[in-house]
């Protein structure tokens, strides 16, 4: 079926239009992926599925090194380097120092962070006595002196490494010197290490180490993510999605068949206590202030029901991720209701829930999310024009700043006319951060916009109008992919170092 203009019209997830059969065939299913096989309603019951939050963040493990030396005093020669730590009370009063900082850090992160004891050393040899030092995700070298062995051998443990220099906030430090030209140009003119880099130099700011142990810490938690898929992994077209998902991201994909799917929401529905549960759950909803209710009371209901059974599932395979094939047919007879409400309410929640099973744009919302500790949402992009762009999609989070639930209106799923989705009156004049992945996971672009407006278009039912100020044809030029992410804030800075630990670059485009 095409519409007037000759495009074909998209009754399933895969907008190639080719049928299912096929479409397994071509890389939709969950390629070199787990198979959650024979899962029952009794089985996830016996879970005891709670309402609340998802399970956090694991937190980021950092070890801080103090790198300094105490050098002997000789007569007319120069006998100490620059800095201003060269006895021992002075390096203990500087460990100190960092150790305060750091509880000052931790206490301020909006995410997850443990600071292990800070351990003095005076040469490379002293980092393989460090007790805890396997512990840690990464290590912070105080540069305060000494020689680059220190660093070397921090490099080589494998872990993430941030180099910290001061210059006005204590006393000064000998790398504040000679940090570029002797390590990292390594005595050339150009940077010469490819696991240090400018960007993980800090100087003096608290702030500036704290944002980039906010994207090591959303890096950690992305990496190896496990993920539930239902009827298998895609990526709208791109049949090596999946494949590139788990060999760059190490992603853990395990399905659900959509016949089991079928056999848990059948089940669910003569679970008494169950279907009291969802009911319940969507009067309560539905009473909540800013809820419209525009679609059948009952498609609701069934969407919490749904819920419940993808609540259930990822608990039982211990995931806090999921995402749904062919979500634009298949899931509404089974459920007698569209996945856009449930997935906005896993999201809401602090799940990971994405439709139409992208794995083009999903390690995408991953990062981002467990950047931010924010739900994104997945949009299709239209056309940049006169520094503008709409976004659409029928799965949008309420909580977008993670907090506060934005006024909805639920309708019907738009293609469909059918089931529960969440039309997101997501807020004028917020910053948000638009990511936008490429089919082949070699380089990703981004920017910062604004919301200006959430008009009720006839498309996707959430829709926000992003402003930005970067040339319409460099956002033109720069639209790879299909999908995009957004998430509230100004993120960008963290992405693109997350980014630059990856195989994959990274382009802020303003």
């Amino acid at each position: 079926m095409t519409n007037p203009g000759g495009v074909p019209m998209r009754s399933h997830c895969c907008p190639c239009g080719v049928t299912r059969r096929e479409f397994l065939k071509t890389g939709g299913a969950a390629v070199g992926a787990l198979t959650l096989a024979g899962l029952t309603w009794s089985a996830l019951r016996a879970e005891e599925v709670q309402f609340g939050p998802a399970p956090g963040r694991k937190p980021l493990v950092v070890k801080p090194i103090l790198a300094h030396e105490i050098p002997g005093r000789g007569d007319k020669t120069s006998w100490r380097n620059w800095g201003g730590i060269h006895t021992q009370e002075a390096a203990n009063e500087e460990a100190a120092r960092i150790q305060g900082e750091l509880e000052k850090v931790k206490a301020a992160a909006d995410f997850p962070v443990t600071f292990l004891p800070v351990d003095k050393v005076r040469g490379g040899g002293d980092i393989a006595k460090i007790q805890d030092l396997a512990d840690a995700d990464t290590i912070l070298v105080y540069a305060a002196g000494a020689g680059g062995d220190v660093m070397d051998a921090a490099r080589k443990s494998g872990k993430q490494v941030l180099v910290f220099i001061r210059h006005k906030s204590g006393p000064v430090y000998l790398w504040y010197e000679i940090i570029s030209p002797r390590y990292l140009r390594q005595h050339t003119d150009l940077l010469a290490l490819k696991d240090l880099t400018y960007d993980d130099v800090v100087v003096d700011s608290l702030d500036e180490l704290t944002w980039r142990l906010r994207a090591l810490g959303g890096l950690k938690n992305t990496l190896g993510t496990r993920i539930i898929t239902i009827g298998g992994a895609s990526g709208w077209c791109c049949g090596q999605a999946p494949q590139l998902a788990k060999d760059k991201w190490k992603l853990d994909i395990q399905d659900v068949a959509y016949p089991d799917l079928g056999r848990m929401i059948q089940a669910a529905r003569q679970d008494a206590s169950a279907v009291k549960s969802a009911r319940d759950r969507a009067a309560a909803y539905l009473k909540e202030e800013g809820i419209t209710l525009e679609t059948s009371r009952q498609f609701v209901e069934n969407a919490f029901l749904l819920e419940q059974v993808f609540r259930g599932i990822m608990n039982k395979a211990g995931a806090r991720a999921m995402t749904i094939n062919s979500c634009m047919g298949t899931i509404m007879p089974m459920a007698e209701t569209t996945a856009c409400l449930a997935l906005s309410l896993l999201n809401d929640a602090g799940y990971q829930a994405y439709c139409e099973s992208d794995f083009v744009v999903i390690p995408s919302g991953i990062l981002l999310t467990q950047i931010s500790g924010r739900p994104e949402f997945l949009n299709d992009p239209t056309y940049p024009h006169q520094g503008v762009i709409t976004l659409a999609h029928c799965t949008a989070p309420r909580k977008m700043d993670g907090k506060k639930p934005e006024a909805a209106r639920i309708l019907t799923h738009f293609e469909s006319d059918y089931g529960a989705a969440p039309k997101v009156e997501m807020a004028k004049g917020t910053k948000v951060t638009c990511v936008i992945p490429d089919f082949q996971e070699k380089k990703w672009t981004g920017f910062v916009g604004e919301i200006v407006d959430a008009p009720f278009l006839p498309i996707c039912r959430s829709q926000i109008d992003v402003q930005y100020k970067v040339p319409d044809r460099k956002i033109a030029e720069n639209m790879a992919g299909f999908h995009w992410m957004v998430v509230y804030g100004d993120y960008t800075r963290e992405v693109g170092y997350a980014m630059r630990k990856t195989s994959i670059a990274w382009e802020n485009l303003g």
